[in-house]
């Protein structure tokens, strides 16, 4: 049977939302509840915003804050399921990861894990608000059940039924949500013998929460890990161990959140010890069993990194690139970065030039008024109006928090748009300047050391890319100026026929 209205407390799911607060508990108790009438381990909310327009998420469950980082802000031109299933109002069903990976590549690049995903638009009597978005565990069946498909109807409508109902319109949080689940209620003396039970166990075993962080250590995990228990209860364990402090354990992490499926590896704490990991996760935590692997005859060869990028950050890289590869022509580029960089990163203006005979000829603009562009289009490439002409001298991308601090360098740029921060971006290849990308800010921004990292490599692939679709454009206006040549200068008139030429 379809979901029913006592799945929801009544003062949250029926009547006017009198102020925003009350709105948000009420949104957040609609999923709670479809996640759990629905069996889905992540479900989440989405609202469009009306000045981009683009996709907010505004509300996530079962899902650690940091896996939303690409997801937060999208566009709703973007080949992903929600955005479809907003632009066509309707139930939008993804099986598998082959399903996922032929119908929206994109996605699957980001996320190649394991799950089925449904997407519905919420669609009320007055507009298309949003859509709601759920994931399933990786031992889901791959076809929805009609069952599930009436959950996740009736959820969406009554999304739609409450933001319509609202005296006033929903916020929109920098950050999504958080919605918890209610966990079953445990006696206190059950917790105590659990912990007993799991001291007597001759293996090691440690609890995560969603977050990745250690909440339960018995002694026995702590001796295989190494250190002492209160050096890593609160930690992440890639994070507090150095042998760990290695993207794939935390990928294997990321595995078992998202697909909800046990995982297995085996790791090498120095100097020879191998331990078995086995991750077994719910909807409230990971729980995992350590166990000594014996000696391995082949010694791990894989080199270590240094200095890494947050994984958050680097599946948004991941994302960011497969949009750039289906770029083809430069007003193909411009689109994508003004649809997917400029959000993702909560600039509001754009500045995209090519390298044309000495210049930087602009190729497109965002969020500057017409008298602007005119004066920085045409600029020499060594130029010091702006710091356009120092970052392609020394291919190093220039950060500024504010104007006080472009002013240091550059007095004059400030003046020139009003912005209030900048990220000026070199697009080189092989060492050669073809343009340079611009990212502004209407108020002060600083940035981050994960932000300067990811943008830099985006810099290196828009270049790439703008490279590639100079060469189409160059082609394609060539191919199209030799078939003008060889149509026909004039036509015969025949009677009865009309002629033409293509």
């Amino acid at each position: 049977m379809a979901m029913g209205e006592d799945d929801v407390p009544k003062d949250k799911a029926a009547g006017r939302a009198e102020s925003p607060g009350a709105l948000d508990d009420a949104l957040d108790a609609v999923l709670a509840a479809t996640v759990r009438r629905t069996g889905a381990s992540i479900g989440g909310i989405y609202l469009i915003e009306e000045a981009e327009p683009v996709l907010r998420l505004v509300a996530v469950c079962g899902m650690p804050l940091e896996f939303t980082a690409p997801w937060r802000r999208l566009p709703l031109t973007a080949p992903i399921p929600v955005a479809d299933a907003i632009r066509e109002d309707r139930l939008v069903w993804i099986g598998d990861q082959t399903d996922m990976a032929r119908r929206y590549p994109r996605v699957a690049a980001v996320l190649p894990y394991r799950f089925p995903l449904a997407a519905h638009a919420v669609t009320g009597m007055r507009r298309c608000w949003g859509g709601l978005v759920l994931m399933w565990p990786a031992d889901h069946a791959r076809k929805t059940t009609s069952r599930e498909r009436r959950h996740i109807t009736s959820s969406a409508r009554r999304l739609a039924r409450l933001l319509d109902d609202a005296q006033r319109p929903p916020t929109l949080p920098d950050q999504p949500r958080i919605v918890s689940v209610d966990a079953p209620y445990h006696p206190a003396y059950a917790g105590l013998a659990a912990v007993d039970y799991a001291e007597r166990l001759p293996w090691g075993a440690l609890a995560l929460d969603l977050e990745g962080r250690i909440t339960f250590i018995t002694k026995a995990a702590a001796r295989l890990l190494g250190r002492d228990r209160g050096r890593l209860l609160g930690t992440r364990p890639w994070q507090s161990l150095p042998w760990m402090d290695d993207p794939v354990f935390e990928d294997h992490y990321r595995t078992a959140v998202v697909s909800r499926a046990a995982v297995s590896f085996t790791a090498r704490r120095p100097p020879d010890q191998w331990l078995n990991f086995e991750l077994y996760p719910d909807t409230s935590g990971i729980s995992v069993r350590i166990t000594p692997a014996g000696e391995q005859s082949t010694p791990s060869t894989r080199p270590r990194p240094v200095a890494l990028t947050p994984t958050g950050r680097l599946y948004q890289l991941i994302h960011l690139a497969a949009a750039l590869t289906e770029t083809v022509s430069v007003r193909d580029l411009f689109e994508m970065v003004a649809e997917q960089i400029l959000p993702a990163f909560r600039a509001q203006g754009l500045v995209l030039s090519a390298v044309d005979a000495g210049r930087l000829k602009i190729v497109g603009s965002y969020g500057y008024p017409p008298e602007v562009i005119e004066r920085l289009d045409g600029l020499p490439l060594d130029t010091d109006l702006t710091p356009a002409g120092h970052i392609l001298a020394t291919g190093t991308p220039g950060f500024f928090a504010s104007p006080s601090e472009m002013a240091r360098s550059h007095p004059e740029a400030p003046l020139v748009s009003g912005k209030q921060a900048w990220a000026f971006l070199p697009l080189m290849v092989t060492g050669r300047p073809v343009g340079a990308c611009v990212l502004s800010y209407v108020r002060p921004h600083t940035f981050s050391a994960d932000e300067r990292a990811v943008l830099t490599s985006l810099a290196g692939l828009m270049a790439q890319a703008l490279d590639r679709a100079r060469l189409y454009d160059a082609q394609h206006g060539l191919v199209n100026d030799l078939q003008q040549v060889l149509l026909p200068r004039a036509l015969p008139a025949v009677a009865g026929l009309d002629v033409a030429a293509r």
